[in-house]
C-alpha cells in the first residue's frame, strides 16, 4: 500500500505543474457550460410539458459536470502507458515487485486528482456568483453535500477501474484508438454526458441503469441537486461499491491473463 501512495503522491505533484494547460482547460470549459445552459434555457422555454428535472438542478448539473470533467470523461488517456505497452517498454514495468495494475490505478487516479484541483475550484467559484438563473445552486443541506462527495470519489474509482479496461485491450489489440472511441462514445453517453439520463426515454433509463456509467457522473451530480432523495442515494453508493468491487476483480483478471501472453521482442 505505501507503494502505491508513494506512485500517487509523486504522479499529483507533476501533474499540479501543468497550470497552463488547466487554465486554457478552464476556459475551454466555461464555454462548452455557457452553450450548454443556453440550449437548455431555449428547449425549457419553448417547452409547456412538465420536465423530470428542474432548470435549477440542470444548471447545477452543467456545471458540476465542467468541474470535474477530468474526473468522468472515460475519453482522457495516459499517452505513457499507451507507449510502454506498444513500444515493449512494458518489460521494465514488470520488473517493479508490485502489482502493475494497482500501480498504474494508482497513476491515473493522481492524473485525473491533479488535473481536477487545477481546473474544478476556478469553475465553481465563478459558478457560484454568476446572476441567476445561470448560478450553480447550494445543494438542500449539509448532509447531501458530504453524500455528493462520497458518491463523486466512488464515481471517479468506478472511472479509473472502466478505464483500465482500455489499457488492457492494448496489450491485445496493440493500438489504443478503436477501444478508447468506443468507450469514450458509449461511456459518455450512457454516463449522461451528452444528455442528463432523465431526459431519457424510460426504455433506455432502464438500459443505462444496468450497466455503471451512470454511476461516474450523472448519480453524484443528481445528489448534489437534490434530484436523487437521500435514502435513494444511499442506495446508489452501495451500488457504486459492489460495482467497483466487480469491475476491479475483472480488470485484475484480465490484466493477469494478458500478461501471461506478453511477448517482448529485442535484446
Amino acid at each position: 500500500m505505501r507503494a502505491y501512495l508513494s506512485v500517487f503522491r509523486l504522479r499529483l505533484m507533476n501533474g499540479m505543474q501543468y497550470r497552463v494547460a488547466a487554465y486554457a482547460g478552464v476556459a475551454t470549459q466555461f464555454f462548452w457550460g455557457f452553450m450548454y445552459l443556453m440550449i437548455f434555457e431555449a428547449f425549457y422555454s419553448s417547452s409547456t410539458n412538465i420536465q423530470p428535472i428542474s432548470f435549477s438542478q440542470t444548471v447545477s448539473y452543467i456545471w458540476l459536470q465542467q468541474s470535474f470533467l477530468i474526473f468522468i470523461m472515460l475519453w482522457y488517456r495516459d499517452g505513457e502507458l499507451f507507449e510502454l505497452i506498444t513500444s515493449g517498454n512494458i518489460a521494465y514495468e514488470l520488473c517493479r515487485p508490485i502489482n502493475l495494475y494497482g500501480f498504474w490505478f494508482s497513476k491515473l487516479i493522481a492524473q485525473r486528482v491533479s488535473g481536477a484541483i487545477l481546473r474544478s475550484v476556478p469553475i465553481l467559484v465563478i459558478a457560484f456568483i454568476l446572476p441567476k438563473p445561470y448560478r450553480i445552486s447550494l445543494p438542500p443541506d449539509i448532509t447531501t453535500l458530504f453524500i455528493f462527495i462520497i458518491s463523486l470519489i466512488l464515481g471517479l474509482f468506478v472511472v479509473v477501474s472502466i478505464s483500465m479496461f482500455i489499457y488492457i485491450s492494448v496489450f491485445v489489440t496493440m493500438s489504443p484508438v478503436g477501444s478508447t472511441l468506443i468507450f469514450a462514445v458509449l461511456g459518455e453517453f450512457f454516463a449522461g454526458l451528452v444528455i442528463p439520463i432523465p431526459f431519457m426515454p424510460v426504455w433506455m433509463q432502464k438500459i443505462v441503469y444496468v450497466l455503471p456509467f451512470h454511476l461516474t457522473c450523472d448519480m453524484p451530480f443528481r445528489i448534489y441537486s437534490g434530484h436523487i432523495p437521500r435514502n435513494d442515494a444511499l442506495i446508489g453508493i452501495l451500488v457504486q461499491i459492489i460495482w467497483l468491487a466487480i469491475l476491479i476483480v475483472l480488470g485484475q483478471v484480465s490484466m493477469k491473463k494478458v500478461l501471461k501472453k506478453v511477448i517482448v521482442q529485442g535484446g
